[in-house]
């Protein structure tokens, strides 16, 4: 791309994890129409759930694509530095056990439960166990478009930001290229916030009309998506005009306030940020993982 970028003045940094324990919240939970279900949820290593995925339609709730991994299980307010350094489309390496050597793919990280969601090949997931580490090489925090102080920058690999197919028009407007643009109001768990640099937040998919209107139902792992109207300069808000770019890190739940969860990449204000809609805007198709393997 023609965008010229501050790659050569990033820091690249180790950043080393485990797998997180596959977790059950509770015997059963509530859905917002009422339902019970009691689902498998977050953690562990996920074999048949892949990037280029649809979010739905799993018998689960919160669903982490491939490996969900940790810094520490113990003690979760360790877990910013292994979140913050570990941006979407970094290079992550296994250090231990039968797949030692083999290399995969960040995809993003989710809040809460502080996990960062790892893609590998299904030979890597076929020799991993649950007592394995991975290296991840830390890049990507500070990116900024130096043409463009006004657009905000996380959680990205240069990478993938170079590949993603982002161009400017003569007026200074930056075109990004999403499979679906998400109206604000659409927006639930994670807005407020202050740190847009670890966890994600919420694409609420309860409303029928809305899903339907907006084709919020065309949502997969790894896409790109835009949000409306949300401000990810300083944390998440409201703003009009404002957009915010992301990636779609795990699956739908019914629990009330929740939905597929997005990272955020991208925001700005005043439209200098304008989403375009492309069937194949997914990160898996740079990093050709998950369903999009060559």
């Amino acid at each position: 791309m023609s965008l010229k970028t501050n790659r050569n003045q990033l820091v690249m940094t180790a950043v080393q994890g485990a797998v997180a324990p596959a977790h059950q919240w509770a015997p059963f939970e509530v859905g917002s129409a009422g339902e019970i279900i009691a689902w498998p949820s977050t953690g562990g290593i996920t074999y048949n759930v892949k990037v280029g995925d649809s979010v739905f339609g799993w018998a689960g709730e919160h669903i982490e694509p491939g490996v969900s991994a940790t810094f520490t299980h113990k003690n979760r307010k360790c877990e910013a530095g292994f979140q913050f350094l570990s941006c979407c489309g970094n290079e992550v390496r296994v250090i231990s056990g039968a797949a030692k050597g083999d290399s995969g793919r960040v995809l993003g990280h989710h809040g809460g439960v502080e996990h960062l969601m790892l893609q590998f090949s299904d030979e890597t997931l076929d020799k991993l166990t649950c007592d394995d580490k991975f290296l991840v090489k830390g890049f990507g925090q500070g990116l900024s478009l130096t043409d463009h102080p006004d657009v905000y920058i996380y959680n990205l690999d240069p990478d993938v930001l170079e590949a993603w197919g982002l161009s400017e028009r003569k007026d200074g407007v930056i075109e990004v290229p999403v499979h679906v643009i998400v109206p604000g109001h659409a927006m639930g768990s994670g807005i407020g916030a202050l740190s847009v640099t670890t966890g994600d937040y919420d694409i609420l998919c309860h409303d029928e009309e809305t899903v339907k209107e907006y084709s919020l139902d065309k949502l997969r792992f790894g896409d790109f998506v835009a949000v409306l109207d949300h401000d990810n300069r300083y944390g998440r808000t409201y703003r009009k005009g404002a957009v915010t770019i992301g990636v779609v890190i795990h699956s739908d739940s019914p629990l009330a306030g929740h939905g597929p969860g997005m990272m955020t990449l991208m925001s700005a204000c005043d439209g200098k940020l304008a989403p375009v809609l492309r069937d194949d805007a997914n990160v898996g198709v740079i990093l050709e993982t998950g369903r999009y393997v060559a």
